[in-house]
């Protein structure tokens, strides 16, 4: 169990745990899990770690399938600019390694903005905390454990 699965199942939400046999060489894991797991790209979701020009880590969840706007990012979040966080970062504040970084059971509870076409979906897939392992789940059960909101970004 990882600090994600562990988190919903004290909270009694409905989860679905889907594993694959993660290919090392592969860094592009998102696209990975849509592969192996035979899943629509658009219910996939990656976990991202940013950091805005203030200094404060954010966390992003979106499809597998785009590319972030950083600056309907950053507007979304009120701040002037937002980057990707140095891999030390992500690691020291969500606990998660990377290809592996969970929107729950993060060490430190961030900012979470989620992606708003997942409002359009019963169920998204996102990063069980761990490489090879995702978790099915209703957005707005994530949303809720993170205390996160949806943003067009």
């Amino acid at each position: 169990m990882t600090p994600a699965t562990k988190l919903l199942k004290k909270h009694r939400i409905n989860f679905e745990l889907l594993s694959y046999e993660h290919n090392p060489k592969d860094q592009n894991f998102g696209l990975e899990a849509v592969e192996k797991l035979n899943l629509p790209a658009e219910k996939v979701f990656k976990t991202l770690v940013l950091e805005t020009s203030e200094q404060t880590l954010i966390v992003a969840i979106t499809p597998v399938s785009q590319q972030i706007n950083l600056k309907q990012l950053a507007k979304a979040c009120k701040a002037k600019k937002v980057y990707m966080a140095a891999p030390q970062k992500v690691e020291n504040s969500t606990g998660y390694i990377l290809g592996g970084v969970s929107p729950l059971g993060q060490k430190k509870r961030l900012a979470t903005y989620l992606h708003a076409s997942a409002e359009k979906f019963e169920t998204i897939y996102v990063s069980a905390g761990k490489r090879g392992l995702e978790i099915g789940l209703s957005p707005n059960c994530l949303l809720n454990l993170c205390n996160g909101q949806y943003a067009n970004f």
